[in-house]
């Protein structure tokens, strides 16, 4: 398999304090409400946001993704930096049913204040390990689109306890 990485980097503004947006990347029953693309939940969202602290998630497809619908896919992670509420660090390993490597990933999200508003800039580095790897880096951009789409909707209620 010839060796292929990808890096992203996407920015958006959120009309919600910093607080919130770390919020909503360090608690997990929080990130478990946008954490994936479309069609997505997460029935596991296991995070110890410390360094050295674990990620689990496991993306479940519901059946808007029609032919999909079922599947399971579980990523890990630990914290590498935790800068309450500037920055985050994160190791992140999207794995199969075995717990075999498929990409193996580096992810920074900083956060800054806006005048009561929040600019996060998410870069991830993510390299394929094996076969299924470079389709799904394909779709990393979209997935990641549509996950910070869900947070920008999840922090904008403002409600979040």
């Amino acid at each position: 398999m010839a060796e292929q990485t990808r890096e992203l980097t996407l920015t958006r503004v959120f009309d919600a304090p910093r607080e919130l947006v770390w919020r909503a990347w360090t608690e997990p029953e929080l990130m478990a409400k946008w954490w994936g693309p479309n069609g997505v939940t997460n029935p596991t969202c296991e995070l110890d946001a410390k360094v050295g602290g674990k990620m689990y998630i496991v993306m479940l497809a519901d059946e808007t993704l029609g032919p999909l619908a079922g599947q399971r896919w579980p990523m890990r992670g630990e914290f590498q930096e935790v800068q309450e509420p500037e920055r985050l660090v994160f190791k992140n390993q999207a794995v199969d049913e075995n717990d075999h490597v498929l990409i193996d990933g580096l992810t920074t999200v900083t956060f800054e204040e806006e005048g009561g508003k929040t600019k996060m800039t998410m870069t991830t580095v993510a390299k394929a390990m094996a076969p299924p790897a470079p389709q799904m880096l394909d779709g990393m951009e979209a997935g990641w689109t549509q996950s910070l789409e869900k947070l920008g909707e999840l922090v904008a209620e403002r409600s979040l306890v």
